[in-house]
């Protein structure tokens, strides 16, 4: 018998380490602890959330909607941009951590007269495109840095000793930061940054003694692994959901995880054995293929697709497989449903990749 979600996010609330750092594939709950922590945190609706805890999760996107006709990147009314934007003048940090992991030709241009951001190439000799829309994946990633400004701001906020010295004191009691998967799109190198900027502000933090507590979850193996080599003394774990519905947060001792594939394997083949086969699968088959074609020395994975299946046929798997995995990426909690053909593709690609390559029988 595991825990409930509420009874974890107790656990992280007492516990006395400074880094929690946490695995869990998406679709496992790890939006949902957020919101348990928060709410763990600021049990009272009057309280500012901000006084305790600074949170970046899926919901924290629902601060920006796209205005299509404006094509520009909306702000709803909220403390934190006014703060950071308004008051604090960040927007150049912002656009210069944006263009870190994206590209130094995509220019945010902030308005704030009507709390919108619209965005252009720059092509130099001062020609700049008219405004474009950004990807999910750059727009993720905008949000992100607009949260890791603030992040950098606040710590060097808390770093100055004397109260009345600092320019807010919105932040002075700030104990806890949780941040739920930060990278989307990345590409590897960008994504180590993202991990090892983010390792370096907490270690700043920690070294300060600013007495603030963190915890990150991410669902990326390679992100988890570049953090867990970069906090020896954190407290890392694995989030698993039980049979019963409940939760364990078993202790990782080493960078890695799991061995990556058996366990997407195994995972896959729970889910059709259980006929609870969801987008987020698609997401777990595309890595699956993608880890063994690396571990065999095959240059695509899609070299891994049913052989008896000519070469029209495997195009067709591999742009379905695309499309859906690319869908299900970005669904806050990753519980989207397949229609039966879908399934049934689902089921036909893994039964023969899994007789194909011969894994562990008397794995599950």
């Amino acid at each position: 018998m595991g825990k409930s979600l509420e009874d974890i996010a107790k656990e992280l609330k007492e516990s006395d380490k400074k880094v929690h750092l946490i695995y869990a594939f998406n679709g496992t709950g790890k939006t949902r602890l957020s919101k348990a922590f928060i709410k763990l945190v600021t049990p009272d609706e009057d309280e500012l959330t901000r006084q305790k805890i600074l949170y970046y999760n899926a919901f924290t996107e629902d601060l920006f909607y796209w205005d299509n006709e404006a094509i520009a990147l909306k702000i709803w009314n909220n403390y934190f941009m006014d703060w950071i934007l308004i008051e604090q003048g960040q927007d150049g940090n912002i656009i210069r951590n944006f263009q870190q992991y994206t590209n130094d030709k995509l220019m945010p241009n902030f308005h704030f007269e009507d709390r919108s951001v619209t965005f252009s190439i720059e092509r130099g000799n001062d020609e700049t495109t008219e405004s474009i829309k950004l990807s999910k994946g750059e727009e993720s990633n905008f949000i992100w840095s607009i949260f890791y400004t603030l992040l950098e701001l606040v710590i060097s906020e808390l770093k100055i000793p004397e109260l009345d010295e600092r320019s807010t004191s919105d932040f002075n009691q700030l104990k806890y930061v949780f941040i739920d998967d930060p990278v989307s799109s990345l590409d590897d190198n960008h994504l180590i940054e993202v991990a090892s900027n983010l390792a370096s502000l907490i270690k700043e933090s920690n070294k300060e003694k600013l007495g603030l507590q963190f915890i990150i979850t991410t669902h990326n193996p390679l992100f988890y692994n570049v953090l867990h080599n970069e906090f020896g003394n954190a407290k890392k774990a694995r989030l698993e959901k039980l049979e019963d519905g409940t939760y364990e947060l078993r202790a990782q001792r080493n960078d890695s995880p799991f061995s990556y594939h058996m366990f997407l394997r195994n995972e896959l083949r729970t889910a059709i054995n259980e006929n609870r086969i969801q987008k987020y699968h698609f997401n777990f088959l595309r890595n699956l293929f993608e880890k063994t074609a690396t571990f065999l020395g095959y240059m695509d994975w899609k070299d891994l697709l049913p052989r008896e299946a000519d070469e029209e046929t495997k195009l067709s798997y591999a742009k379905r497989i695309l499309d859906i995995s690319s869908h299900s990426q970005y669904s806050g909690e990753e519980v989207s449903s397949l229609n039966p053909r879908e399934k049934q593709m689902l089921i036909y690609l893994f039964e023969s990749f899994d007789n194909t390559y011969h894994f562990n029988k008397e794995r599950p």
